[in-house]
């Protein structure tokens, strides 16, 4: 299960739209506990493919680097990445598992239809590099408490 604020699903959604008639691409920062993956924070990355954007996203290893570093100091991890599809459903691509590589992590697709985000699924990547697989997993949207200020 992704568990999500609105804010942050907002974002990914807003993103597609931006970036449309070509793919969006960023990544996902969270916590993980058992099968239940919690997001943080969403950092939006340039999509590098100059080739067939349309279609196609990769995100520059250095951007992965970074945020893993970035995670890494706020104690979580890399949870997942997110792209769009221009004009086509939220199903995955033969080419999205082909080019996934981070297992037990959420994939999130966002459709959109002449500019405007449609429907939003999370996939998270299971087995192994000889026999992964993509599996559908539910969205839940949380509400994180923010401490307030305490007057001494």
């Amino acid at each position: 299960m992704l568990k999500i604020s609105k804010a942050d699903y907002d974002l990914i959604r807003w993103e597609a739209e931006r970036s449309y008639p070509h793919e969006c691409c960023g990544i996902i920062l969270g916590t993980v506990t058992g099968e239940v993956r919690s997001v943080t924070l969403t950092l939006t990355c340039e999509n590098t493919r100059s080739d067939a954007a349309a279609n196609r996203y990769s995100i520059d290893p250095g951007r992965v680097i970074a945020a893993l570093k970035l995670a890494r100091s706020r104690s979580e991890t890399i949870i997942g990445f997110y792209h769009s599809h221009p004009d086509h459903p939220p199903q995955y691509s033969a080419t999205d598992l082909l080019e996934a590589h981070w297992f037990d992590c959420s994939y999130v697709i966002t459709s959109v239809i002449k500019g405007r985000a449609q429907t939003t699924r999370s996939f998270v990547l299971l087995g192994s590099e000889e026999q992964k697989k993509f599996q559908e997993e539910p969205i839940e949207f949380v509400t994180f408490e923010r401490a307030l200020p305490i007057a001494l």
